[in-house]
């Protein structure tokens, strides 16, 4: 028997669920085929950096693939088409692949489905994105969790009972000779992309390298303390390989428990010292994880979500200024790190140039566009995925109404980020501002979280002309703050 793996968001050998069964299934005679779909490729919310970095995750596949015996085929076109073709000329039984839950996935897996078993060849699908997906996960009363930390404890109470199994390499047959259209790997270049950022790297190797980094180096002991500045090295960076899969998150949630020095999680009778680093910083860290699997669930149970805010009641929300050229001014200046506001600027320079924001960043930013710009959260959405190397359309959906006050579980509106003061709380001393905004390398400390307020004099002695150098404030938080907040109250009481 022959089984067709169909890689997707799972560009790894270890711990694959759907390609572990196939092995096991088809007693090795896999045929491991990744399809290059041009509706993904040639989509509006597109980003030259995931493109890179899946590039790179492929060629290492296909790499540790052929250390097995096999490689990786690799196939352009219409998924269901593609797979079709393959199954027919390599006499396949069947197709498995690990399942994914937006709405655009759902609805092209399920028209690779109808086909193939049109076509007599059998489909398996199979969890692997996530520990606990859809419907695993509900109240008491049958519903979806729509608040997260409910969603939380059902977890952690459900993994406390199954704790997830790790499983290993499969074992493959060597590849047949196939009379099928396949495609050498390509470049980005070569799909029309210009790739002008500093990107991280893609790869199942470099997952585990910067897990074992992000263990051995204190920083997941500390994560709880030192995650929020983004001038530290204090987070993983492993957002990308997660949005991937060159690592899964039962690997990522076995590794943070096999830190801790007591069971996890915990029994309610157990109280940790403290002062255990470890608790705080592992804890802390399997929360994000969660926080990952909180959003993938929110938009499988509410597709709408994608495109629309979660919380109807804001779609009567009026937002711009009134001014479209002004907005647009406004929009642009967010993009490229000109408004005035260091946090932000710094911030937004650090995505275009690398592909990456830190996530305290990532919430000052978007509460700046929505809040302080009054534009609408999906202009913001959008961007980040087309920049973002982890850009994953569920946590960057739920990032952003998260941000915006429209979503599941979200910060109330009337809680505003002030961006200078969450410069001065999260970057102190100006080191992150001054990296990513040169202009401001020799701003004192006084002043680097808002230098317009430099007297011109210093102005001038320390090379950074407001206006000339670097720009004077584009708008007024306190203003903007008042006039935002009326609209969300305008918004409460229609609904």
């Amino acid at each position: 028997m022959r089984i067709i793996h169909w890689f997707r968001r799972d560009l790894r050998l270890e711990d694959n669920a759907a390609l572990l069964a196939a092995a096991r299934d088809a007693e090795g005679e896999v045929l491991p085929v990744f399809v290059l779909d041009d509706a993904l490729l040639r989509g509006k919310d597109v980003a030259p950096a995931r493109v890179q970095f899946m590039l790179e995750s492929l060629a290492e596949l296909d790499a540790r693939l052929r250390q097995l015996g096999s490689r990786l085929i690799l196939m352009r076109g219409e998924p269901s088409e593609a797979l079709l073709q393959l199954a027919r000329a390599a006499g396949a039984d069947a197709v498995y692949f690990n399942r994914d839950y937006t709405p655009l996935a759902r609805a092209r897996d399920q028209r690779v489905q109808q086909k193939l078993q049109a076509a007599g060849v059998r489909v398996r699908t199979f969890k692997d994105l996530v520990i606990f997906e859809g419907d695993e996960l509900l109240s008491a009363s049958g519903q979806p969790y729509t608040v997260f930390t409910p969603f939380k404890k059902a977890w952690l109470h459900r993994i406390a009972a199954a704790p997830p199994q790790l499983q290993g390499k499969p074992k493959l047959a060597p590849l047949p000779q196939l009379a099928v259209n396949t495609v050498a790997l390509p470049t980005a270049s070569a799909l029309g992309f210009n790739i002008d950022q500093s990107l991280p790297r893609g790869g199942e190797t470099e997952a585990w390298r910067l897990l074992t980094h992000f263990k051995q180096s204190g920083a997941m002991r500390a994560y709880a303390l030192q995650r929020d500045f983004p001038a530290i090295e204090g987070t993983s960076r492993l957002s990308p390989h997660l949005r991937f899969g060159t690592i899964s998150p039962r690997q990522c949630y076995a590794e943070a428990v096999a830190t801790l020095s007591y069971p996890f999680p915990a029994p309610r009778s157990f109280s940790p010292a403290a002062s255990d680093a470890k608790k705080e910083g592992a804890d802390a860290w399997i929360s994000e994880l969660i926080w990952r699997e909180f959003y993938i669930y929110i938009l499988y149970h509410f597709p709408h979500a994608d495109r629309a805010n979660f919380n109807r009641a804001f779609d009567a929300m009026a937002w711009g200024s009134g001014d479209p050229e002004l907005d647009e001014m406004r929009f642009r200046a967010w993009c490229e790190g000109r408004t005035g506001y260091p946090i932000v600027d710094a911030a937004m320079r650090q995505l275009n140039q690398t592909g990456w924001m830190h996530n305290r960043t990532r919430m000052i930013v978007a509460s700046f566009l929505v809040k302080d710009l009054w534009l609408d959260w999906r202009l913001g959405e959008r961007y980040f995925m087309q920049k973002l190397v982890d850009g994953d359309p569920a946590s960057n959906n739920g990032g952003w109404q998260w941000a915006a006050s429209t979503g599941t579980d979200a910060q109330p509106y009337f809680r505003i980020f002030n961006p200078t003061l969450q410069s001065e709380r999260f970057d102190p001393d100006g080191a992150f501002i001054r990296r990513w905004v040169p202009e401001l390398a020799r701003v004192p400390n006084e002043y680097v979280h808002a230098p317009h307020r430099m007297p011109p004099s210093l102005q001038r002695e320390v090379g950074c002309v407001i206006g000339k150098d670097y720009p004077a404030p584009i708008v007024d938080h306190n203003v903007q703050k008042e006039e935002i907040l009326r609209r969300f109250k305008r918004c409460q009481g229609a609904g």
